[in-house]
């Protein structure tokens, strides 16, 4: 059987709504709830990726506030500056098994600290349920799976039968 490897490039998002690092707090939560989001890339004046702002963030202003006389207004003190990353070329099992190990519903997508994308959870189940419905997706193809899985082989990819 011959397949492709589903890489993040093929699925990941990239007209992104990202925040600036010179934004007040509020604003980015206003931008937030606006467009409707849970959180969005920080990207500095010269496009490097600089971090990710959520709802999780918005959790800690309030217990900064509650903490702090003069609770800083300025973004990035809230701003997660080492959430997990990956790369344009990361298979779709590790993504899956990031979104597992990481408390995270976005992947920022890098290279060389650049934002070039953005996958969230939803962007792999949408990926898969379309797999599912153009293959007739069921126990054979998550026998596939489950063979290549037990191959042992150091990298492994999904790979989806033609």
């Amino acid at each position: 059987m011959t397949g492709e490897a589903i890489l993040a490039r093929d699925i990941m998002a990239q007209n992104l709504v990202t925040l600036s690092p010179d934004l007040e707090v509020f604003d980015a939560i206003d931008v937030l709830l606006k467009k409707r989001i849970s959180g969005a890339p920080v990207v500095d004046s010269d496009g490097t990726f600089v971090g990710i702002f959520s709802e999780s963030s918005c959790m800690r202003v309030v217990v900064n506030a509650a903490y702090e006389s003069l609770p800083d207004a300025g973004l990035m003190p809230f701003v997660d500056t080492n959430p997990p990353s990956i790369s344009p070329d990361t298979d779709l099992l590790t993504i899956c098994q990031t979104f597992l190990d990481q408390a995270t519903r976005r992947l920022p997508v890098l290279i060389n600290e650049r934002l070039v994308g953005q996958i969230s959870r939803r962007d792999v189940m949408r990926k898969i349920s379309e797999l599912a419905k153009g293959k007739k997706c069921g126990h054979a193809e998550l026998l596939y799976l489950s063979a290549l899985l037990n191959e042992g082989r150091e990298n492994v990819e999904l790979r989806i039968a033609h």
